[in-house]
């Protein structure tokens, strides 16, 4: 016989073919209502459970591969982020050490996570899935074998009553023969035709016996599989989500920890940032200039404000007998200048402003705040001025009192001229 494919041959092919077209047939039949089909209610819940089953482990399954990329997708996001971290903090800020060792602890924690749910949740899923296709195959070759079935049935009851019917034609054409055929034609001409009813008959019968045994064994088997299967989702979605939540726990604890860890070393990063600009704007702009150390020899008088009272406008234009000549004509010249005007203390030279607060530490010095305008006078005796103080009186006080009794004397760089 030819081969039409591997396995097949051309007979196997043909009785396919013939197969489902009674099938088809019978089908048509049914639906016309020229047949009666083999139903069973039981059997087909159980069906329209086990398409649901299959619908929702399909559906859970998808996403949770969904879940695992987007946990794949956190984790790479995480990790650049980290690396963007230890990239940008220097080895000189606080902690530098502990932050490293938290980036890898983050990023080990994330792979710990992704296959953890892979190996557990995952598989227990994939696992349960591997069943459905195999059954769905022998549901369908089950509604197949029940068409079988129901084929062989009903031409079987054909022949039931076409037996009938033979039977009785036979004994017509048995009475016919007896006026034409000799008595021993009569005999054989009757048991040739009852033999071939037999034959077509008996065939049709044991058809239905094979079609009932095929249908009812793949019947039984799937009325004991179904409902077990059906049962068995519910351990199923147990053990895969209690899976995934205990791993979810661990792994948010985890990275709750990691998390606070950063916290308290980026805290205490900024403790450190400003504890640095509190010292550098201490050293560079809160902290007076300190006065410079008197020679030993002749440390330089301290004034007060009972010791020094400001000059007359006589007394400014005479000089002083124990300073030289230069000093003396500086100091007339600045009285005689600024002596004509009555709206300025004597021994005026120029005006400043405070730009920074100065707070006095002993009784000779002069308070200072912000915006302050102090009238910068001229020193009695040259040699009593320090490097970097000037002498002088606040001008509110003296337009106020024209009294220079409290004068004093100050940091120069903590103001500048008007």
């Amino acid at each position: 016989m030819a081969e039409m494919g591997k396995g097949v041959t051309a007979g196997k092919l043909a009785s396919n073919v013939q197969k489902r077209l009674t099938r088809a047939q019978e089908k048509v039949l049914q639906k016309l209502g020229k047949a009666d089909e083999t139903r069973d209610a039981a059997f087909e819940e159980m069906v329209a459970n086990f398409n649901k089953q299959m619908t929702e482990g399909t559906k859970l399954q998808k996403d949770m591969k969904a879940y695992l990329v987007a946990v794949k997708t956190m984790h790479d996001a995480s990790r650049r982020l980290q690396d963007c971290l230890a990239e940008m903090y220097e080895p000189d800020w606080f902690g530098k050490e502990e932050m490293d060792t938290l980036i890898e602890d983050t990023d080990t924690l994330w792979l710990d996570y992704h296959q953890n749910i892979m190996d557990k949740s995952m598989t227990t899923l994939d696992s349960y899935l591997t069943q459905f296709p195999d059954i769905k195959a022998r549901i369908a070759k089950r509604d197949r074998k029940m068409v079988d079935f129901d084929s062989a049935r009903h031409h079987f009851s054909s022949l039931q009553k076409g037996k009938k019917k033979d039977e009785a034609k036979i004994a017509k054409q048995a009475a016919l023969l007896e006026m034409a055929a000799p008595s021993w034609a009569q005999g054989l001409i009757s048991a040739h035709q009852v033999a071939q009813t037999n034959l077509s008959f008996n065939q049709a019968e044991e058809e239905l016996g094979r079609a009932q045994k095929i249908f009812e064994e793949l019947n039984v088997e799937l009325q004991d599989e179904l409902p077990a299967l059906f049962d068995n989702r519910v351990g199923i979605y147990v053990n895969a989500f209690q899976s995934l939540a205990g791993h979810q726990e661990k792994f948010h604890g985890e990275m709750s920890k990691l998390s606070q860890n950063l916290n308290d070393i980026m805290t205490k990063l900024e403790e450190q940032r400003e504890l640095n600009e509190e010292t550098n704007h201490s050293e560079s702009a809160s902290s007076p200039p300190k006065r410079p150390d008197p020679p030993p020899s002749r440390p330089p008088p301290r004034l007060t404000p009972s010791q020094h009272v400001g000059p007359t406008e006589n007394e400014a234009s005479v000089p002083d007998a124990h300073t030289d000549s230069s000093s003396t004509t500086t100091t007339e010249q600045s009285a005689v200048t600024n002596g004509s005007d009555d709206k300025l203390p004597p021994g005026f030279l120029y005006k400043v402003k405070a730009i920074h607060e100065y707070a006095a530490t002993d009784a000779d010095e002069l308070e200072l705040k912000i915006g302050d305008v102090v009238l910068v006078l001229a020193f009695d005796n040259p040699d009593e001025q320090d490097d970097g103080w000037l002498l002088g009186v606040q001008e509110s006080h003296w337009l106020q009192n024209k009294d220079i009794s409290v004068k004093g004397v100050f940091p120069e760089n903590f103001t500048q001229k008007v």
